[in-house]
């Protein structure tokens, strides 16, 4: 979630004829990247929760080229964000090798990483 509110804190200077351009293809990517991320998390089996993990980091691709865009552009240059970039993937990447684990391993269960709430009832 860092990653969408610096996106949407850094395009906020954007000029405005970017709105409908980068601007918005930047924060649709950005938002993209939790949303795979738990839109997988819910899904009942580790190759659906895979995917979208999968789908996440090319979220991330897409947003690390529009930074560099924006960078070239003049529009945006911070460190900082690419710190947060370079973090987010390390960790989804180390997610994505985690569930990799899991298929590989027959005795691990294939369940929803996200608990059922009515279990703890």
């Amino acid at each position: 979630m860092q990653l969408v509110e610096a996106v949407y804190r850094a395009t906020a200077s954007f000029p405005s004829d970017e709105r409908l351009g980068l601007m918005a293809q930047m924060r649709r990517a950005a938002v993209s990247v939790p949303s795979n991320i738990a839109e997988g998390a819910a899904r009942r089996s580790t190759s659906d929760y895979l995917r979208h993990l999968s789908f996440a980091r090319g979220s991330l691709a897409e947003l690390s080229t529009q930074l560099e865009i924006a960078r070239r552009l003049g529009f945006h240059d911070s460190a900082a964000d690419a710190e947060l970039l370079d973090r987010t993937y390390a960790r989804l990447n180390a997610l994505i090798r985690s569930h990799e684990r899991r298929i590989r391993e027959p005795d691990v269960s294939s369940e929803s990483p996200i608990p059922d709430p009515q279990s703890h009832a």
